[in-house]
């Protein structure tokens, strides 16, 4: 996975490779078409997703209205109609995370596999490589969403009670329940994936271990990525900011997959310089970030940290 995990290398008898990848142009080639258009298939709906996720409102109101007034069933009712559209746009989250779990191991595998060493691999699969950092992107707008947005679990949680009381009265046969029901196979996934503080990131953590653990072959030693004459050939901010998440992104990854983690001096990871690129950035822009390298990395506080780069992160 050296192809993919790119970080900032501190290695200094590893030369220095210079790689760009077009993540504004760059169109699939013949050979990477078959691949592409599997990936595209689940990556076209994720913007949407997204933005729904953004407007998200939940039923708090409704909610608490019900609970302080038990007695009252038009306050039931309306609670739960007003939860029901919620667990509808929850339902297709979670179905979406396992579209994504299912496509991974075939983009994995392009890229990681045949005759080509890692250069070769983002030279000629540019394509395929910024799909992956879509991926990436769209697994850290998701978490960090779903961070801010406590509702969530709340109303699923409502609904799984209510659900629960109108089954044990039968008023799920009167046709309420039964439109919005989730089937107890699936609510009890779905309470484990929102129970998660980033759910979208253990899905993927998940999905590449077991990717790395089938495929041993495949190295997956990181070398280098995003520096401030990187991101800098960009006009556009919103492709900065981009790669700057995206670079976080696989930073996280890397950290969760491999055991010794990203942090260690022995990983090769330019940590420093990581975290230096995202500080020239505006606090208001980059935070989330860094909060991110805080709160969703798993070896950050192990002894085998250096502890300037806890200080730089505290």
């Amino acid at each position: 996975m050296g192809n993919l995990l790119k970080v900032l290398s501190k290695d200094d008898n590893t030369p220095k490779v210079d790689i760009f990848l077009d993540f504004e142009n760059a169109q699939p080639t013949e050979s990477e078409h078959e691949v592409h258009q599997v990936v595209e298939r689940v990556l076209s709906t994720s913007h949407g997703l997204l933005i729904e996720l953004q407007q998200y409102k939940g039923a708090d109101n409704e909610i608490r209205e019900a609970i302080s007034n038990p007695s009252r069933d038009d306050l039931q009712e309306k609670a739960w109609r007003a939860v029901c559209p919620s667990v509808i746009k929850l339902k297709k989250y979670y179905e979406y995370s396992t579209e994504l779990e299912n496509v991974l191991p075939q983009l994995l595998q392009a890229l990681c596999s045949g005759p080509y060493t890692p250069t070769q691999h983002l030279e000629r699969q540019q394509a395929l490589a910024k799909q992956f950092a879509e991926i990436l992107h769209f697994t850290l707008k998701f978490d960090d969403l779903k961070m801010m947005t406590p509702s969530i679990q709340n109303d699923f949680s409502y609904y799984r009670r209510t659900l629960s009381r109108m089954k044990m009265n039968s008023q799920y046969k009167d046709g309420v329940g039964s439109v919005f029901e989730v089937s107890s196979e699936v609510a009890n996934r779905m309470s484990l994936f929102y129970a998660e503080a980033t759910p979208m990131l253990k899905t993927l953590s998940e999905a590449t271990t077991r990717f790395v653990s089938e495929c041993r072959h495949i190295c997956y030693k990181p070398t280098c990525m995003c520096s401030r004459e990187y991101y800098q050939r960009f006009e556009n901010e919103e492709t900065i900011l981009f790669c700057l998440r995206v670079m976080v992104g696989v930073i996280i990854l890397y950290d969760h997959v491999h055991p010794v983690g990203a942090f260690a001096k022995k990983s090769g990871i330019d940590m420093k310089g990581c975290i230096k690129v995202l500080r020239d950035q505006p606090a208001s822009k980059v935070e989330g970030l860094l909060n991110a390298l805080r709160y969703t990395t798993k070896h950050l506080n192990d002894e085998s940290t250096p502890k300037n780069i806890r200080a730089l992160l505290a």
